[in-house]
Formats: C-alpha cells, structure tokens, sequence
C-alpha cells in the first residue's frame, strides 16, 4: 500500500493526461494577462486592509517586513516557475507535488490548498463588504447594520456592553452594538449576517463561471484602476510625510514588526494562483515564470512604497482602522481623496476575489480529473470552456462562511496552508534536481552549490539567536516540556529541519536558493500561533479521511498501475 500512496506522476504522464482528458479550456492568456491576474491577487484586501493593523503593530519598519517577505517569496516564485515551465498543467503545487513526492502529498498539498484559495477569500469577500458599507455612508446610503458584519462582532459587543456599559466602549464595538439590538430576531435569537460579503462572492462567482475571456478583460481593466489609485496615494501622499513620524522606526521592537507576517504575508499569497491557469495561456512555458517573476517584483516595490507613506502621514498608533488608505487622506484633510480611494478600493478587492474565485476550481478540476475527487468536479462546461460545476461549489463554499464569520479567524489560517504549498514546492524542485527531471525545465532556478553555505550558515544563525534572541538556554530549561511542545515546536522543527538540509546539502550539493526558500517559508510559519497550526492539522486529518474514503479507491493511477500489474502477472 506504501509503494501505490507514493506513486509519482511523470511529466509525460500529466501532460499526457491533460491533453487527452478532454480540458477543453480556452487558451487565451499572454504574459500581460498573466501578470495582469497576479497584480489583481497581490494588491488586494492586503494593501487596502490589513496593511494598517501590521503598521499598528510594527510602526514604519512593518515596510522592512515587506522586503523580508519579498524575498522569501522570490525564492518560492523561482521554484513556481520552474515547475511551471516543466509541467505547464492546471493545478499549482498540486500537480508539482504529485510528479515530486507522489499521490499522497499531492493530495496533501492539494487540500491545503483548498483551505488558502478558499479561506483567502472568504477575508477578501469580508473586506470587500467593509469597504463597500463604507463607499455607501460616503453617499449617504446606510445599511442596517445587522445586515453589514459578522454576528461574532455583534454578540461580543453586547457581552462588553453588560462588562463594561456603554460609556467605555470604543466607536467600533458601539456599531456593533447598534446591530445586535436593531437586529430582528426569530425565538429570540437575533438575525445578523454579512449580506454584501455573499453577494459581491456570488456575483464574482457567476463572473468566473461565464468565462475566462470576461474574467481576463473585467480584471485588467480593475487592475489599471487600482494601480492608477495606488500611485496616487503614493504621489499625493508623499506631500504630507513628516519625517518624524518614521521615528521611532521599529517602536514595538522586532517582536512587534514580526507580529504582522501573517498580514504581510497574506498581501503576497497570489502569485501562485498565476500557476492554476497554466492550461489557458498562449505559451505557458515561456509566459508564466515572466509573470510571476514580474508581479511579485511590481507588488513589493509598491508594497514597500505604500507603507513608507501611510506610517508618514500619520503615527502608526493611528492605522489600528479597516480602511488604512482613505482614513490617511481623511486625518490630514484631504476628504476628496479619500473619498475617491474608498470607491476604487471596492473595485480593487473585486478583483482580488475574481482570481482566487478563478484559481480554486482549477485545482479541483485538476485532482477530479486524477480521479481524487468526484468527477462531476472536472466538468467542463460545454459553451463558456470553464470548469463549471467546480466554480459553483467554490462559490457556496466561499459565500456561506463570509456571510457569518469574523474576517481576523481566517487571515493566520491562510498563511499556514500557503506557507505548507510554498515549502514543498521549494523540497520538489531540489528532487527535480536529484532526479534529473530538471533537464526538461524550460526555466531553471539559478544554480549556485549550498554544499558548504547552508552548513556554515546554520551556525551563524545559532550564534545569532543565543546572542541576539534574548532568550538564553536557562530560559528554555524553566520553561518545562509541555510550555516548550506548546510554544517553541515550530522553532525546533525550524532548526532541525536547517541542520537536515546542511547534511543534504553537503551530501548532495544542493542548490541554495530553493533552500533558502524552505528556511525562510519554514521561519515565518514558526511565527504564526499554535492554535492555527491545531486548527491546520485538524483540516489535514478531515483531507485525508476523504482520500481514504473516496481518492484512493478511485486514483486513475492507481488503477492504471493495477491494470497494467496485472497484464504484467499474466504474461
């Protein structure tokens, strides 16, 4: 059972499958579309949103922290388009991980990356409805408020109001009062949901479903908008920067700029989702590691620009607010501008949720068509060429939890399964390399040797952290077995795995830059809190209940390999 679990697709194999299963996708995408689609992921609910509670956190050196992530991720982006100009097939680290590491993982990754595109854009959806009750107020439209927010916001407000009484409360916990009081309600429970996070998710979704070649044209055109507000607040915003407010620079230290890579990293998980349209562009192999390479390097330098501004204009204790850009303009009296940057911020987040509505199915279609999933999943619909029946679940499974939950539970759980997809795309391209499968990239990482680097580096790294980290070994000891397993497992697992991969690297001459991208994806998932990882691994166990009802049974794989044993037997 072993060997068939771990059974590995060739790259023929896949293409082969992709060919003949009949995908029937329309290829229309250029490398402008393709970066097109990565910007619209990129520069979405994370720069219109949770760029302000990270410079809260971090103050004006949460810009640092978007440099960091950059580079963490040019390491992952090179390893993306590798695999994806040797395997140019719908899918992302889905089907990279199955010609790495076999069915199983595949499966893993591939579940993992059902709880990123879906979890993502559950916070996109919800930020969005902020945003757009905000555009609302702005004209003089006001929506009740047990139809704009989360019930988990309403029912704490009122648990505060019976603590505290009304008098202590702050601006934002009173509108959530307002809703739970102004709610109606059935057996006296009162009715409250995010009603324009549901509709603005079924309308991008019914986008998504009439065809790639609307999708393509609705998400450029709201790209050139929000790059065209972003440079506007960066330009504008410059001639309101006083320099002291850059001082002090990292207030809270490194563990408050730290505090926000879960929100930082969240701001970059898109670019993958360029990899899920691998079938429907022109020319993947060429075209698709341009672009990803092209929009990560475009969204970091307005990323990093952005902060810079937004922490000038105003002191970072200010940004703690939902809607960081307008609220800027609006502090220094600008009410034009932001007024302006409220609408096109709503145009923005569409666009953010139209290529995470547009990825998700894709992978989908992609493990139905492995016969992982039911094949109703990899439908292709017979007039608009788009995965249909996938886009529609995807639209159910998205709109529901956006209607009742609040926006904070889902942003760390998000960055823990991409952080899982980035690393095992990072570990397949180093067996690529051990297996001679990179011989037929069309695009190769840049090869320098980590024989010695990695290994001299760990040390480096360990003489740091003792010296540097404030916490000495006598810490570690006070702290008991149960505090360290609950607190520091993701540190060990971090240090272990960079002394595993100083043996290989050494052994097998590694190349560096994929293991630059493990350590550094490994790094910041240590910075995320166990309570996510719990709820991460809980997910995994449910994904592999259902491979083993239902995936493993029904593998094409594994049934071609029986089928073919079995020939083998008789002759």
């Amino acid at each position: 059972m072993a060997n068939r679990l771990f059974r590995k697709k060739s790259v023929d194999q896949i293409l082969s499958d992709a060919e003949h299963g009949g995908s029937g996708l329309a290829k229309i995408l250029g490398v402008r579309d393709l970066v097109s689609l990565g910007i619209a992921a990129i520069v979405g609910a994370g720069i219109f949103s949770t760029i302000g509670l990270a410079s809260y956190n971090g103050g004006p050196a949460v810009s640092l922290l978007f440099v960091f992530v950059a580079f963490a991720c040019v390491f992952t982006a090179l390893s993306y388009a590798q695999f994806a100009s040797t395997v140019p097939v719908s899918g992302s680290a889905y089907t990279y991980a199955y010609v790495a590491f076999g069915e199983l993982f595949a499966w893993i990754i591939g579940w993992a990356l059902v709880l990123e595109y879906a979890v993502s854009n559950m916070v996109v959806a919800i930020s969005w409805s902020q945003y757009f009750v905000s555009m609302l107020e702005g004209f003089g439209i006001h929506l009740p408020k047990w139809m704009t927010m989360a019930p988990g916001y309403a029912l704490d407000a009122q648990q505060k109001f019976l603590e505290v009484g009304i008098e202590n409360m702050e601006k934002i916990d009173k509108v959530a009062l307002e809703a739970y009081q102004s709610a109606p309600r059935i057996l006296d429970i009162p009715i409250i949901l995010d009603i324009p996070a549901g509709l603005i998710t079924f309308f991008v979704t019914w986008l998504v479903y009439i065809g790639i070649k609307e999708s393509r044209r609705a998400s450029n055109i709201m790209v050139l908008i929000k790059i065209g507000i972003i440079l506007a607040v960066i330009i504008g915003g410059i001639f309101f920067v006083k320099p002291e407010n850059w001082v002090p620079f990292a207030p809270n230290g490194i563990g408050g700029v730290m505090s926000g890579v879960a929100a930082v990293f969240f701001a970059f998980i898109g670019f993958d989702s360029i990899s899920t349209t691998a079938e429907e562009c022109k020319n993947p192999q060429r075209d698709l590691p341009k672009a990803m390479i092209y929009c990560l390097l475009i969204c970091a330098v307005l990323y990093v620009a952005i902060t810079l501004v937004l922490t000038g204009m105003v002191n970072y204790k200010e940004l703690n607010v939902k809607d960081p850009l307008a609220y800027v303009f609006e502090y220094v009296g600008f009410d034009h501008m932001a007024g302006i940057i409220s609408v096109t911020s709503v145009i923005a987040i569409t666009s953010a949720l139209l290529v995470f509505q547009l990825a998700q199915p894709r992978i989908w279609m992609t493990m139905s068509r492995d016969g992982l999933l039911w094949k109703k999943f990899a439908t292709i619909h017979p007039k608009y060429k788009t995965p249909s029946f996938a886009t529609i679940v995807t639209g159910i499974v998205v709109a529901i939890p956006a209607l009742f939950f609040k926006m904070d539970f889902f942003v760390d759980l998000t960055s823990v399964g991409t952080f899982f997809a980035f690393i095992l795309v990072c570990c397949g391209v180093l067996y690529m390399d051990y297996s001679g499968i990179s011989k037929r990239s069309k695009f190769k990482v840049p090869y320098i040797n980590g024989k010695y680097i990695v290994g001299i580096s760990l040390i480096i790294g360990l003489v740091l952290a003792i010296r540097f980290s404030g916490e000495s070994i006598s810490d570690w000891m006070s702290m008991g077995s149960s505090a360290i397993l609950l607190h520091k497992s993701l540190v060990i697992v971090f240090w272990l795995a960079w002394l595993v991969l100083s043996v290989m690297s050494f052994k097998y001459n590694f190349s560096l830059l994929p293991v630059m991208g493990i350590l550094i994806n490994l790094y910041l998932m240590s910075e995320l809190g166990a309570s996510n990882w719990i709820i991460f691994i809980l997910w995994l166990i449910a994904g592999l209940v259902i491979y083993f009802g239902y995936g493993y049974k029904h593998s094409k794989l594994r049934t071609r390999d029986d089928r073919q044993e079995t020939i083998d037997n008789r002759h």
